[in-house]
């Protein structure tokens, strides 16, 4: 396999679908305080199919890659590809492919860089898998690391990927279909859903768009979202980065907006809705820990979905949900709630791992896996 790439400027990344592979996303990274780098990417079509037509020899397949460099400690990196890449070869193919494209980005990072972290966006092979399902047609996920790496490492030269620790961006979403009008989107809801949705309407809740002046309102609702579901609490100035981050200057911005739900006057729900190419993404909500029958937060998903659609997305991404209905998990809730709103469940391959320095990294792994995770222990 020969993948032609190419350095480039952040701000001339390609438009995509995805948040976390574009300029816009570069730019809020770069003003949190990080060094991104970015990537054309070059491969011919036959190398990322078993079996490749003749018509396609000739073919290449072009993408932008974003990778955001994350300092450890005082002396060393992790080279981190949110989402990426977009390119998504043959399954027998994506471990030669990840290591074709690891060791083709190599040159390009500092010298100091212990591993590549792939936080895969592909569909885990494992949901077309009958054994790992249970009776009640529930995923079980998929194997033990060590079964996953082999599969994985099929056909590669070094064997060298490795099934990360833990997920850095939720690797489970639901993707609504928004190819439909609103009527057939509100009966492809389940019951419960719509009935809560017209709910909140007679309870007096109103969603509206606000300015990003009102992130003090929508961050108090988050500090009682993240007491009451025992999360780590991420400081304001974060998102007020997200916000305020402009890249109309660049290839691939992104449209934000900030809603919040509210009954007379008082903030009951909010979220950011994060506009890019034709998918409209749910990347943060919170909601009050009081007056929660009044059922906001499902007004709050409907307003969004159809602003969505005003603004011509054709799918929503819920961002982040239990991989399977079960009570023990602690998004649980999110299981439930998210569900609802009739999309498709979507389990993603998550975080993947190309060690440059194996002793380094052996380091970084048992510090990693004694760190605090998203959900405080």
């Amino acid at each position: 396999m020969h993948i032609d790439i190419e350095p480039k400027y952040t701000e001339q990344i390609k438009p995509a679908a995805v948040p976390q592979q574009t300029a816009f996303w570069a730019k809020v990274k770069e003003n949190l305080g990080y060094e991104t780098r970015a990537f054309d990417i070059k491969i011919p079509q036959s190398e990322l199919s078993v079996d490749s037509s003749p018509s396609n020899q000739l073919k290449h397949v072009t993408d932008d890659l974003l990778v955001v460099m994350q300092q450890v400690g005082a002396n060393h990196q992790v080279a981190y590809i949110p989402y990426g890449p977009l390119v998504n070869p043959d399954e027998d193919i994506r471990g030669l492919y990840l290591e074709e494209l690891s060791e083709s980005i190599r040159p390009f990072l500092p010298s100091n860089t212990i591993l590549i972290r792939y936080d895969l966006i592909w569909e885990s092979p494992w949901t077309d898998d009958e054994n790992r399902f249970n009776d009640r047609d529930d995923w079980l996920g998929p194997p033990e690391p060590h079964y996953q790496e082999m599969r994985v490492n099929f056909n590669t030269h070094n064997w060298n990927l490795r099934k990360a620790p833990s997920d850095l961006l939720p690797s489970h979403t639901i993707f609504l279909d928004l190819n439909h009008n609103q009527d057939t989107l509100l009966q492809r809801m389940k019951p419960k859903t719509r009935y809560n949705i017209r709910l909140s309407k007679r309870k007096g809740v109103e969603v509206k768009e606000v300015s990003f002046d009102n992130l003090p309102v929508w961050y108090d609702l988050y500090r009682q979202t993240a007491i009451r579901n025992g999360i780590v609490l991420d400081d304001i100035s974060y998102f007020r980065t997200v916000l305020e981050t402009q890249a109309s200057d660049t290839n691939s911005p992104a449209d934000v907006h900030m809603l919040l739900a509210e009954s007379d006057g008082v903030p009951l729900a909010g979220m950011f809705l994060v506009i890019t190419g034709k998918r409209a993404t749910y990347l943060y909500g919170a909601s009050s820990s009081h007056n929660r029958n009044m059922m906001a937060t499902y007004a709050l998903q409907w307003e969004a979905i159809k602003i969505a659609r005003q603004k011509g997305c054709t799918e929503y991404d819920m961002f982040g949900v239990a991989p399977t209905p079960e009570p023990s998990h602690p998004m649980h809730g999110l299981y439930r709630f998210k569900t609802g709103f009739g999309g498709d469940l979507y389990h993603r391959m998550g975080c993947w791992d190309y060690p440059l320095n194996e002793e380094q990294y052996k380091l970084f792994m048992m510090a990693e896996r004694n760190a605090q995770g998203y959900h405080i222990r």
